[in-house]
Order: C-alpha cells, then sequence, then structure tokens
C-alpha cells in the first residue's frame, strides 16, 4: 500500500472517529442535561411532578393553619419596667397585664381541646390566650399538663371548629418530607418550614430556645426549621396529619429539631378526653439508660438496661420515697433488665415500657443487684401530679 492510500485511511479513520466521538459526546450531554432532548415531555415530567408536589404543600398547609394557633402567654407586672420611648424613664406597669411570652398549639377537637407543649404553659399565674391564624383571640384553659412528656392540653370555648387529624408516627421513616408549622420566635404566627425526617427515637437533652432543657426519650429528630415560639406546633406529613409535637432545638447545631411522636402523646389525649385528667402509671425511679460505652466506663455486668442512680442533689434520691419502687425493694444501683419479658433496648426507654402499663397492673422487673440476676413483682400507682 502506498503512502498516500495509507494517509487517506488514517485520515478518514480519524474523521469517522472524530463524527462518533462528537456525536457519542453530544449523546453524553443530553443525557446529563446540558443539551435538551428533542422530546420536550421528558423535560415536563419530573417539573410536573415537582408542581404537584409544591401544590399539594400549599393546600395541606392552608387547611391546617386554620386550626393551628398561636399561644399568647400574659402576667401582670408588680413593677416598672424600661420605657421604649424614652431610655432615661422608667414605664410604670404595676397591675398591667402584659404579654411576657408565647408559643404554638394546634386544635383536635371541634369544641376546643387544644395541644401544646408542657413548658409553654408551665406558668402557674399566667393568663393563656390562643389566637387564630385570622386574628381571632379566645381566653384558654389549662386542662392538664403531662407529668412525664412535654405536652399540655388546653380548651377554647367553641362548636365546628377546623381540626388537624392525628396520624400513625409509627410509620415515620428518615428522609420523608415533614413541615413544621408554629408562632415562629413567637412574633410570627403560623410560619412554615420544610424540612425531612432526619433520625427516629433519639434519646436527647435538647433546649426549647428560650433557656429550657427537656430530656426527650423517642423523639423525631427534623431539619425543618423549628424556632423558639414553634414549640407545641404540629409536624405534619404530607397527608396533612400530625406526626409530631415540635418541642426542641438543639443548640449544639444548626437544623437539628426535635419533635415528641404523635403516638406517644395519644394515650394522654385520650386519658383527657375521657377522664378529665391525665393519669398514667408510676413506677418512681431515677434512671440513665445502659449503653456499652457506660458499661465500659462504670464496670457494669450488662450492656442493657436503666440504671437506677441518685441526683446531684441530696433531694434527688434514686428511688422516690413512697413510690412503687420503693414499696417494692428497688435500689440505688440496680439494673432493671426487663419488664414483663420485654427487654430494656435502644428501641425502648424504662419509661415507655411502664407507660404500656395501666395504673393498678402488677408486672414483673427482671433486675441486676451486684452481679445476680434478681426477679421481683409490684404493682404501678398512679403518677403523683407533684
Amino acid at each position: 500500500m502506498s503512502m498516500r492510500e495509507k494517509t487517506q485511511i488514517i485520515i478518514a479513520a480519524s474523521a469517522y472517529g472524530a463524527f462518533f466521538g462528537i456525536t457519542a459526546t453530544m449523546l453524553t450531554l443530553a443525557v446529563v442535561g446540558l443539551f435538551p432532548p428533542t422530546d420536550s415531555t421528558q423535560v415536563d415530567r419530573p417539573l410536573n411532578t415537582f408542581a404537584r408536589v409544591d401544590e399539594q404543600v400549599i393546600d395541606l398547609v392552608q387547611t391546617a393553619n386554620e386550626a393551628v394557633v398561636n399561644i399568647t402567654v400574659s402576667k401582670k407586672i408588680s413593677r416598672s419596667v424600661p420605657s421604649n420611648l424614652d431610655v432615661s424613664e422608667n414605664l410604670d406597669v404595676s397591675g398591667q397585664l402584659l404579654e411576657v411570652g408565647g408559643g404554638s398549639g394546634f386544635v383536635i377537637s371541634e369544641d376546643g381541646l387544644i395541644v401544646t407543649n408542657r413548658h409553654v404553659v408551665e406558668d402557674e399565674d399566667a393568663v393563656y390566650s390562643i389566637v387564630y391564624a385570622s386574628g381571632q383571640s379566645f381566653e384558654a384553659q389549662v386542662l392538664a399538663k403531662d407529668p412525664v412528656l412535654d405536652i399540655a392540653l388546653l380548651k377554647v370555648d367553641g362548636n365546628n371548629l377546623p381540626t388537624v387529624p392525628l396520624g400513625d408516627s409509627d410509620t415515620l421513616r428518615p428522609g420523608q418530607t415533614v413541615i413544621a408549622i408554629g408562632n415562629a420566635l413567637a412574633e410570627l404566627g403560623n410560619s412554615v418550614t420544610r424540612g425531612v425526617v432526619s433520625a427516629i427515637g433519639r434519646r436527647v437533652e435538647a433546649g426549647d430556645g428560650n433557656g429550657r432543657n427537656e430530656i426527650l426519650d423517642h423523639a423525631i429528630q427534623t431539619d425543618a426549621a423549628i424556632n423558639p415560639g414553634n414549640s407545641g406546633g404540629p409536624l405534619l406529613n404530607l397527608s396533612g396529619e400530625v406526626v409530631g409535637i415540635n418541642t426542641a432545638i438543639s443548640s449544639r447545631g444548626q437544623s437539628v429539631g426535635f419533635a415528641i411522636p404523635i403516638n406517644d402523646a395519644k394515650k394522654t389525649i385520650e386519658s383527657v378526653v375521657r377522664h378529665g385528667r391525665i393519669i398514667r402509671p408510676w413506677l418512681g425511679v431515677r434512671y440513665v439508660p445502659v449503653t456499652p460505652r457506660l458499661a465500659d466506663e462504670m464496670q457494669l455486668p450488662v450492656l442493657y438496661g436503666a440504671l437506677i442512680i441518685d441526683g446531684t442533689s441530696d433531694d434527688e434520691r434514686g428511688v422516690l420515697p413512697n413510690s412503687p419502687a420503693a414499696a417494692a425493694g428497688l435500689q440505688e444501683g440496680d439494673i432493671i433488665l426487663e419488664i414483663n419479658g420485654e427487654k430494656l433496648e435502644d428501641k425502648d426507654s424504662l419509661a415507655q415500657l411502664v407507660a404500656r402499663h395501666e395504673v393498678g397492673e402488677e408486672i414483673v422487673i427482671r433486675f441486676v443487684r451486684k452481679g445476680e440476676e434478681r426477679v421481683l413483682r409490684l404493682i404501678l400507682d398512679e403518677f403523683p401530679i407533684n
């Protein structure tokens, strides 16, 4: 073959290679979206999907907002406070009712039963009012405060009030879209934020943004913004159902909020509806969950359970006086392993297992004392109001 023929073949091969290379590159760019495909429906489909989801969120927020309320906390002030008008003068507000805080809540019955956080309505001397998104305001009565969970129930007079349905928090999965509604910063009523379930079953110590800390068992972690004032507002799924009660934020990071699963609150709600008060079983111990790390640090004989411990002050006893635990003979340093055959593992706390039972019910407790496994029976009392 002559040199000229070889050159023609090489040039032809290079030309074909360049053609196919450019074609392949254009196909690749079309796949990644830099060059649009010729069929416009392939672009419209995902855009339409996102638009439909947005419309769904907008619709459910509009519906839920009718049942989400701002809670205002007012107190009579017995002193003078600095005036905003003149820093050199004091404003005499002695005896006047002034707004000193706020939170959120949501209506769950047509006759005006409202769920919120206990810490929102903790002050016995305060007056509480609820404000609807429409601006209507009503004075509210505090019906009950849960001694275990950060939950309280209020009541306003009304008929055929808009409500928000309760969902099933046990079906939540990490990555699921959720929406938080509340009175952000106690000033921006019915603010809406959107995020995902970051994790479930958390046991955390978190704050409400106002300096108060709360131990939360079995909490929902979400990156939907939960700000001070959002406390007590609903965490919704895309069906518009309440799956959590917004409760706390982490002071150590951003976009880390926590909510009480609504299933944990249903027994409290049912108790108030049926009995007019919260009836909870009571064991009467102070404890910390046993983890492998704690077991290693304290040289414990087991890797799970609930270790009964005294608090930091002399009056914070591990076993409370006059409690079912004290009557049955449990002691500080005992490690509770099981209740009625159910192990105290990561998914369940001692408080959760006790809450599944009824006041007056006898339970069987398996525990470890000084390396030896033991079993005892006790009868659960009603949780004392104080």
